[in-house]
Order: structure tokens, then C-alpha cells, then sequence
């Protein structure tokens, strides 16, 4: 059978051989939680097809991952919302399940895996998703495949950890060209074109009911939920739908100025699309595919040398070419390094003349040294950095060049780089809508010299690049960010 989803993005979890004479194809949708331009999806499908089975779509939403909030659940809780109509409309088994209690929902897979004729999965290297995978690999007595939809670049295309975006960017250009087709469908299956599936076994539905559509709505608040209540649901909604309007206003107002006006917090050209890409409630496949509508692009405009130049190579305006080489190149770098760098959020996956650098200068004089519960609650000297925080605490988010700033200055006055990285993450997984993911864990490092050179030699920083306050008010206009994010220090 010649699949239509490339070989390079399926890896079987285990030996286990396929179940013909079971009900229906499981897809067990974890990570690319969105029903277009979904490779998981369809590998799913495909197999429906072969086995002739109806396809039930599983998304569960766990209550005990580290950091679970309101803030993250009401961001996914939307998108299940979106998902729950869009299956009902083509015709799709879908069935949400959100945990009541830590725990709750295990054996659910399991038993719904013992009825499945094959199970698809999502495969993505970052947080809990490897050992999760692994674990449910092992335990199944079905195939049990995971699928690779996290980027244009298949994860396993390439095969080794690179030092900076300049060295990747050239394996990017020499490898990609031959994995832009084919892409992933636009829509899923219309009904008809596959058995109808029954429906859920009552004994299933009894221990698991599935959510109920007052919680995914939000018409259902989360106080019940064993989750932190103390990082609330951020204005931005989740869910495909809005990360289509999303994207489709920055492909109208900000992309012709992203490459001169993307590093100014006061203008509005970003796209704010990562968390949608984070929580897989949009794909890069489609976030491609509309850019290049925009700009009439067609693959013969691609560069013919590899040169890891960040201009020129895809033949596109200024714009989208700087907006390219953030969702494609540094996106996939991140998972680049998820998948082949060890300890990849670890403090010694630095690279050694950044650790060297920061060793040196470990016993520098900081003045001022904050704490966690400092930096936290905005408590600095600094009104543009407490700003920043401000906007992290209250909408999930930074602008992207004053994320810089902020992660400098939690290094340039934390007692040690290593506490520094501590905190990075601590702020950045508990309040940031993408954080968790494999860009901004990039971001994070970047702060601490990984895929950066060195730099002239200054205390604390070393040989690590360093960022000021004062600098960056003279470098872009903060005056309306402090307004907006402003207030006591």
C-alpha cells in the first residue's frame, strides 16, 4: 500500500501486529490537537480505509502535568470545543475526556486500545510526550503508531543536534526542498467515506464520561478541577478557529512590515501565533500554505545553494522571508534539539564556551540579586522589566524582543546562572502560553549563549551576550508598553 503520509514521520511504538476484526482505528490525538492539516490524522485515515473501520478521534486532557492551570486548560478546553463541532459536522467519532482528578483517566486508552484495530498517536520530543509514548507503546497489544506532524521539516530527516541557526539553516535548505509534498490534508474526511462509528462502549462511557459541552464552552468554570487556580485563563482564546482569524489579520496587516517592525512592541506586525502552534491548535503546513498564497510563491522560487543565509533563499518579499525563517527555522531547531540533544532543558547541554564563560564570571559582584518571589510579583528596580513580567503574568505572553531583555536581566541578577535557568523556566512554563515548548525552551537558552557566539567580555554576562534596559528604550519606543504594562515597581 503506498501511504500518503511519508515513512520518514511514522514510528511504531511497538511490534504488536494490527487487529482487523476489532470495531474501529483509534487516533489518539495528544499534541496536534486540530482536525486540518494533520499528518496524524491522516495516517488514521488511512488506515480506516485499508481495514474499512470507522475512526474515533481520543482527545484527553490530563489534570496532573506539571503546571496545569486554568490558564492552559481553558486554552485547550477551547480548542476541544472547536474540535467537538468540527467532527460532529464531518461525520467524525470524537470523544473529549477531561480528568475530574489526577489520575482518573487511567486505563482509558488501554481499553479503548483493546478494541482498536490500530492506534495512531502524535510524536513530538518535548515534556511528558516521550515517556508517555514509551510507556503506552509498551503496553498496548495493538500496533501503536505516532506520527510526526510537528513541522515542514520531518523530525528524523536529519540526524544530529546543530550549534547555531546558521548551521541548521544550511541543512534545512539542502533537506527540505524534497519534503514540501506532499502535505498534509487541508480537511478531514467528509462522512460517508467511512463507516459510521456506534459510538462509545457503555461500559467505557460509565467509568470516563466524556466532557460535557457546558466545560468546554466555558459555561462550566474550572474550580472543581485539581489544577492551580492561580494562574487564570489569559484574554487570548484557543481553538483552530481563532488562530485561523489570527493568522489570517497578520497575513493582512503585519506581514508586508514584520522584517522592519517585528523587534517594536509598540507596533502591531507579530503574529502571535505560538501558542496556537504549541498547543497544535494550528500547523506550520498551513500557516506555509497560506503565506505562500500571499506572495504567489511556488517551489521554483527557492535558492539553489544552501548558504544558511536567513535572506533570499525562499524567494519571497522581506517580510514573509523573516517570518519564514521564525516559524521554520528556529521553530524547527527547538525540536531539532528536543529530539537530539540530551538533557536538552538541562544547564550542561549548554555549549561549553558558554558554561566556560559563565563558570568564570560565577563569583562576579551582582547588584542588585533578586529571588523567585522577586521576579515573580514584578519586584525589581526596573519599571520596563517588571512590564514585561506584568504582561507574562496577566496575558501569557511577552513581545517577542522584550522577552529578550527579560530573560537577560533574570541572568545578569540572579545569585548563579544556574538559579538564573531555574527561574527562566519556572516563569516562563507556568505563565507563558507557550511555554513548555521546544522554541521557547530555545529562546530560554539562547538567553545563556546556546546557537549565539561570544560576545566582548562583561561582568557577570562573560562572554555571553548581554542586553540593558536602557539600550533597548533607545533601540524601540517602549513608552506606550510602559503605559500599558506599567505600574508600582
Amino acid at each position: 500500500m503506498k501511504h500518503a503520509v511519508p515513512a520518514v514521520r511514522i514510528r511504531e511504538l511497538n511490534r504488536e501486529p494490527l487487529h482487523p476484526e476489532r470495531g474501529f482505528v483509534l487516533y489518539w490525538m495528544i499534541a496536534n490537537r486540530r482536525l486540518e492539516f494533520n499528518f496524524a490524522l491522516d495516517r488514521a485515515v488511512e488506515h480506516a480505509r485499508e481495514l474499512q473501520k470507522p475512526l474515533l478521534v481520543l482527545e484527553p486532557l490530563r489534570a496532573g502535568y506539571r503546571w496545569a492551570c486554568d490558564r492552559f486548560h481553558r486554552f485547550l478546553l477551547d480548542g476541544m470545543a472547536g474540535n467537538a463541532r468540527a467532527a460532529g459536522a464531518r461525520g467524525l467519532g470524537y470523544y473529549p475526556y477531561v480528568e475530574p482528578r489526577g489520575g482518573a483517566g487511567k486505563g482509558l486508552l488501554h481499553a479503548l486500545a483493546a478494541r482498536a484495530a490500530v492506534v495512531v498517536t502524535d510524536d513530538l520530543p518535548t515534556f511528558f510526550y516521550p515517556r508517555m509514548l514509551a510507556v503506552a507503546g509498551a503496553a498496548a497489544d495493538v500496533r501503536l503508531e505516532a506520527v510526526d506532524a510537528a513541522g515542514l521539516l520531518p523530525l528524523r530527516a536529519v540526524d544530529r543536534a546543530y550549534p547555531s541557526a546558521y548551521a541548521f539553516r544550511r541543512a534545512l535548505q539542502k533537506a527540505l526542498p524534497e519534503h514540501l509534498e506532499p502535505r498534509p490534508r487541508a480537511r478531514p474526511p467528509a462522512g460517508g467515506t467511512l463507516p459510521r462509528f456506534r459510538g462509545i462502549p457503555r461500559e467505557i462511557r460509565a467509568r470516563w464520561p466524556e466532557a460535557a459541552p457546558a466545560l468546554l464552552s466555558g459555561r462550566t468554570d474550572l474550580s472543581a478541577l485539581p489544577i492551580d487556580h492561580g494562574v487564570p485563563p489569559a484574554a487570548l482564546r484557543g481553538g483552530a478557529a481563532t488562530a485561523r482569524r489570527r493568522l489570517s489579520r497578520f497575513l493582512n496587516e503585519g506581514l508586508t512590515a514584520y522584517a522592519r517592525d517585528r523587534n517594536r512592541p509598540g507596533l502591531p506586525v507579530t503574529s502571535g501565533l505560538s501558542p496556537y502552534l504549541h498547543f497544535g491548535h494550528l500547523s506550520s503546513h498551513e500557516i506555509f500554505e497560506k503565506v505562500a498564497r500571499v506572495e504567489g510563491w511556488t517551489p521554483e522560487h527557492l535558492g539553489t545553494r544552501a548558504l544558511g543565509k536567513r535572506e533570499g533563499w525562499w524567494g519571497t518579499s522581506a517580510g514573509a522571508e523573516s517570518f519564514l525563517d521564525q516559524l521554520i527555522t528556529w521553530r524547527e531547531l527547538g525540536l531539532n534539539a528536543a529530539l537530539r540533544m540530551p538533557d536538552y532543558t538541562g544547564y550542561a547541554s549548554l555549549p561549553d564556551w558558554a558554561r566556560n564563560t559563565l563558570d568564570r564570571h560565577r563569583r562576579d559582584p551582582r547588584d542588585p540579586v533578586y529571588g523567585l518571589r522577586e521576579f515573580e510579583a514584578a519586584h525589581t528596580h526596573d519599571p520596563l522589566w517588571n512590564a514585561a513580567q506584568r504582561q507574562l503574568v496577566s496575558e501569557g505572553t511577552i513581545h517577542n524582543y522584550l522577552r529578550m531583555l527579560w530573560g537577560k536581566k533574570i541572568l545578569e541578577w540572579s545569585a548563579s546562572p544556574e538559579v538564573a535557568l531555574d527561574v527562566l523556566l519556572h516563569l516562563n512554563d507556568k505563565y507563558a502560553l507557550d511555554g513548555r515548548d521546544a522554541n521557547s525552551v530555545s529562546g530560554i537558552f539562547w538567553i545563556l549563549g546556546r546557537y549565539d557566539r561570544p560576545w566582548p567580555e562583561r561582568p557577570v554576562y562573560g562572554k555571553v551576550r548581554s542586553m540593558s534596559s536602557a539600550s533597548t528604550a533607545r533601540k524601540v519606543d517602549v513608552s506606550g508598553y510602559l503605559e500599558r504594562f506599567g505600574g508600582p515597581g
